[in-house]
């Protein structure tokens, strides 16, 4: 059995001179998927009585996690 390895490529930035990233969207998904085990099950519990809060929380991976990492690595 394989286990196969999410590879993201983002290209048209301009944040290195090839205009294509490998690394960082790929980490950043890892971080995305790391984050979003811990964060969903939390947030759909708090949501249940703090609606707001509870959608901050679940929202936290995409807004927060993965734009981070993948603006920090630049390939």
């Amino acid at each position: 059995m394989a286990v196969g390895f999410p590879i993201c490529v983002q290209c048209g930035t301009k944040s290195n001179p090839c205009r294509c990233k490998v690394v960082g969207p790929t980490v950043g998904f890892l971080a995305f998927a790391a984050a979003a085990v811990v964060e969903w099950p939390v947030g759909a519990l708090v949501y249940c009585f703090r609606h707001m809060k509870g959608r901050r929380i679940m929202a936290h991976p995409a807004t927060v996690v993965y734009p981070t990492v993948n603006r920090a690595i630049p390939i």
